[in-house]
């Protein structure tokens, strides 16, 4: 049975004069500016990436007739759209007890950011399918120098050090980082800028010339498996915005809101990418 939202739900707590709500802190998106965005289609088609074989160039004498070699493509990856969603029903009596707030402002509000979140939280989760190779290993404390190793084999795998990646780790594992880099810890790194950043503005600009991002959320049991990847990569596939509608129903004196939105997201070029797997216990010192 659908789940209503009465007046009889908060009449024990609602207030003659009621101040601002507070919502459930959200992630902030970031994961969408780090990867691939398709926004050129709609429906629930699948989105296949195909990949062409690779050709050698070998010697070759002075009279020497070159062979034609294959060149076919093959199906890579596929990005399968879903639809999410999220209703909230407000009858009319809660949205006239709780003046001056709006309950229907505040609800669009929430349904927009569990979306987000969402959307996020799949982003984050598309990591640990990153294919180029692995760094550290379940319980493993994150350090400079697996970092290190990370970017080195994410430029392998890309074969280049021009190609721009990005560095993503859970802020748990962020906070030993800048331990090991600014005063909090034992001894200072002889790295003055790296330490600054850290201490001062919780931010490193680079790292061996790769920025670093902390995110929130997506940690298996006390692990978190983040990367080091060009922003081929990963993929996000957009095939409806995210959108919140009301819906009147006058016969049970009140507004649907309804939220959805329509994605597709996962791995696209994975073997570009550098999956790190390291502990993210909540720190304590």
């Amino acid at each position: 049975m659908a789940q209503l939202n009465l007046y009889s739900d908060i009449s024990s707590i609602a207030q003659s004069v009621q101040e601002d709500a507070i919502f459930v802190v959200r992630e902030t998106g970031q994961m969408q500016g780090l990867v691939t965005v398709f926004a050129d289609m709609t429906g629930l088609n699948t989105r296949k990436g195909y990949a062409f074989n690779q050709g050698t160039a070998q010697v070759v004498g002075e009279d020497d007739d070159l062979t034609s070699r294959a060149f076919t493509p093959s199906l890579d990856q596929t990005l399968t759209p879903a639809e999410i969603g999220l209703q909230f029903f407000i009858t009319d009596s809660r949205a006239e007890s709780e003046a001056p707030e709006s309950i229907l402002r505040d609800a669009s509000l929430e349904l927009g950011l569990a979306a987000g979140d969402t959307i996020n939280t799949d982003l984050i989760s598309d990591m640990a399918s990153l294919t180029g190779g692995t760094v550290g290993a379940s319980g493993t404390a994150i350090t400079w120098g697996y970092v290190s190793a990370a970017i080195g084999q994410a430029r392998n795998a890309n074969k280049s050090n021009a190609i721009p990646l990005a560095c993503v780790v859970h802020g748990y594992q962020w906070s030993v980082l800048a331990k090991a880099a600014s005063i909090a810890g034992s001894s200072l790194a002889q790295a003055p800028g790296v330490t600054e950043q850290m201490t001062r503005s919780g931010f490193v600009a680079e790292f061996m010339g790769v920025p670093l991002y902390q995110v929130f959320g997506g940690i298996s049991g006390t692990d978190f498996t983040g990367g080091v990847f060009p922003r081929v990569a990963l993929a996000i596939d957009w095939r409806r915005a995210i959108r919140v509608r009301p819906e009147r129903d006058e016969s049970r004196r009140g507004l649907e809101l309804n939220m959805s939105a329509v994605y597709a997201h996962g791995v696209w070029r994975p073997t570009r990418g550098i999956k790190m797997l390291f502990d993210a216990t909540a720190p304590s010192s």
